[in-house]
């Protein structure tokens, strides 16, 4: 093999005056050049972004995949450069054991048909889950690991090498200062009582030697600054480039909250049309009849869905479309009407039952033989059935 031993006698000897400098600036025995205070917050902000993408982009992870084992195993996967393999979620498993189930317990039994509909509907939630993070993965996680892996890299390369330039320039600024002490007692003017004649010529020898060595160490000076000055430019360009990736940032991180916001509404749907589905079967037990009392808010029915109780069982005196018709012609009680306030949202399933607005006054009666989950509800001129666990009833 080849080797360039002048090249590599140069390097060693580089690599040893910068060690040299360094050491000395820590024990506070040599000068350092210090950058000004932009290029100083510059990097700050740098290093300030870099962390906090770390972090963040380290929680996103956790957040898609909880699994620690399932991330290194896709974290090996990427950097083997091979596809991950496709992941059954947590719903889909769960959704797989409730089918399962109910066929073995029954599927025609209530429990059996109730499986299958929580199991349908775990499954959608399943899919849901799986999109969410595949688009979360492309549109957020990508381009902060992007930044990682390629912006970063390639400022922290420009850093070393800034740093290295910044060690040869005080290096040669330490070179020079000496040289020109050097020089300066060279050239003190010699004790003429001295004997020797030799003294003379050794000092105008030696007083010319420092002056070829001050030139030298000049010249080196200012190809060093030139390196420097080049070198901190480039550096100060890629950290100005910082605010483009907020930029970026910014832009991925909406598209990380408008793929969260179409998971969690999918996630929300699919969970309403389960307890329609579920009020609607005979037999079943559906949330209780006692109402539940939390704080009351004027929150939007998206965001009341999470505390909002299971719709009963929806069992009434007749069918929807017979029901709409016997509630237009029947008439309230003379006395047992009440009353009640709307403790949530609620939706009306079909053209039988009233919609519901939260805190607002209602009237409200039973018929002989209906449903005790169930209850007749007048506002204006609307009527229609309405769940009991919706309402507080007042005296």
């Amino acid at each position: 093999m080849d080797f360039n031993m002048k090249k590599l006698a140069s390097d060693a000897g580089i690599f040893f005056t910068r060690a040299v400098q360094f050491t000395e600036e820590k024990f506070g025995q040599a000068e350092k050049t210090e950058l000004d205070a932009h290029f100083e917050n510059l990097l700050a902000r740098a290093d300030s972004t870099k962390n906090w993408t770390e972090r963040i982009l380290r929680q996103t992870e956790v957040l898609l995949q909880p699994n620690p084992s399932a991330r290194v195993e896709e974290f090996l996967y990427e950097k083997l450069d091979r596809k991950v393999p496709s992941r059954v979620t947590n719903g889909e498993l769960l959704a797989q054991y409730m089918a399962e189930a109910a066929s073995e317990l029954g599927p025609n039994t209530p429990y059996g048909k109730t499986l299958m509909k929580v199991s349908e509907a775990e499954k959608r939630l399943g899919a849901a889950e799986r999109d969410f993070i595949h688009t979360a993965s492309l549109s957020f996680l990508t381009p902060l690991r992007n930044f990682l892996e390629g912006d970063w890299k390639t400022i922290s390369k420009e850093r070393r090498l800034l740093q290295n330039r910044r060690l040869d320039l005080d290096a040669c600024k330490a070179r020079l200062k000496k040289a020109k002490a050097a020089e300066a007692k060279a050239t003190t003017v010699p004790d003429f009582q001295e004997t020797r004649p030799r003294n003379y010529i050794l000092s105008a020898s030696a007083s010319a030697l420092w002056n070829d060595e001050v030139d030298k160490a000049e010249q080196e000076l200012r190809a060093a600054q030139t390196e420097f000055d080049r070198q901190a430019e480039v550096t100060r360009l890629l950290l100005e480039g910082i605010s483009s990736a907020h930029v970026n940032h910014l832009r991925c991180l909406h598209e990380f909250v408008k793929s969260q916001t179409t998971y969690y509404a999918q996630c929300y749907r699919h969970m309403l049309d389960l307890q329609k589905q579920l009020g609607r079967f005979p037999g079943t037990f559906v949330g209780t009849t006692e109402p539940a009392s939390p704080p009351l808010s004027s929150t939007s029915p998206t965001t009341t869905a999470a505390t909002m109780p299971v719709v009963p069982t929806g069992a009434g005196l007749a069918p929807p479309e017979e029901a709409a018709l016997c509630l237009e012609e029947v008439a309230p009680p003379a006395s047992g009407t009440r009353k009640a306030r709307v403790l949530y949202d609620y939706e009306a399933a079909d053209s039988s039952e009233l919609a519901l607005l939260a805190d607002e006054l209602i009237t409200v009666y039973s018929l002989p033989g209906m449903d005790p989950d169930w209850l007749i509800g007048e506002r204006g001129n609307k009527k229609g059935k309405v769940p009991v666990t919706y309402l507080e009833l007042l005296s």
